[in-house]
């Protein structure tokens, strides 16, 4: 299948990287420069500059410009696209409706772990593409539709914002172990094999569960654990994500 991705920022070279594992892969954007540097990582992609008139007829297009730049953007597009899949975050599909033409039209919130086809991605728009959105984005990772665009904007909170989230833990826990003396290569490694052993639990047990399993009555785990709780990390994750969330319904109202 042929992709037209739009816009050449970060979560976009992440998409196509994944993507042209079993896609062929257009992107469109401002900067032809950036463009080329892109495409002499990925020599798989085709390139082009945005033309003042780009002609969007018939493609199967993904929209990964900045929601700020939605108006500027969509005013240069003409004709009717496909479908138009679209990952700005907040951004409602009315008013994509009011300024890009398309068949159909498709929110998604993937994550950067496109780029390794182990993306987290969420899905929500016409009944009539769903089919065609939940395979281009499972070939990515994973892929779950939701049933309304509020549902949607939750999960951006949690699987778009989220690698953020862990970065942070991955790094203070990374740094706890340098602290208390071991070489910063070595806790590197031992929080990446963390995080790739734990989300492999996670598939098959309750997190409560998981955590009553590892903390034993007296023991280094349920010392460090207090320790989270005294420093309110809970409440802090819950927080990130309602704050992510309204952040959202934020934009979405612009």
């Amino acid at each position: 299948m042929k992709l037209t991705l739009i816009g050449n920022g970060i979560m976009a070279q992440s998409l196509a990287r994944g993507l042209i594992k079993n896609h062929e892969v257009e992107i469109i954007g401002r900067d032809i420069e950036k463009l080329k540097v892109i495409q002499e990582k990925m020599p798989q992609i085709t390139i082009k500059a945005l033309d003042d008139q780009e002609d969007i007829t018939g493609k199967n297009i993904l929209f990964c410009v900045k929601p700020y730049a939605l108006q500027s953007v969509s005013a240069r597009l003409v004709g009717n696209a496909n479908v138009l899949l679209s990952i700005l975050a907040g951004t409602k599909l009315e008013s994509l409706r009011k300024q890009i033409k398309a068949k159909h039209y498709i929110r998604t919130m993937p994550n950067i772990a496109a780029s390794v086809q182990n993306s987290m991605t969420t899905i929500t728009g016409d009944n009539e593409a769903k089919i065609i959105a939940m395979e281009i984005f499972s070939s990515i990772g994973q892929a779950i539709w939701v049933n309304t665009e509020t549902q949607l904007d939750i999960a951006t909170a949690i699987a778009g914002s989220g690698p953020a989230y862990l970065a942070l833990v991955a790094e203070a826990l990374a740094d706890g172990a340098v602290k208390a003396g071991l070489e910063r290569h070595l806790s590197m490694q031992l929080v990446q094999g963390l995080f790739s052993g734990t989300s492999s639990l996670l598939k098959h047990s309750h997190p409560a569960i998981l955590k009553d399993s590892v903390m034993s009555p007296g023991g280094t785990t349920a010392a460090g654990y207090a320790e989270l709780e005294k420093a309110g990390v809970r409440n802090a994750m819950i927080s990130a994500v309602e704050a992510a969330f309204e952040k959202a319904i934020e934009l979405g109202k612009k």
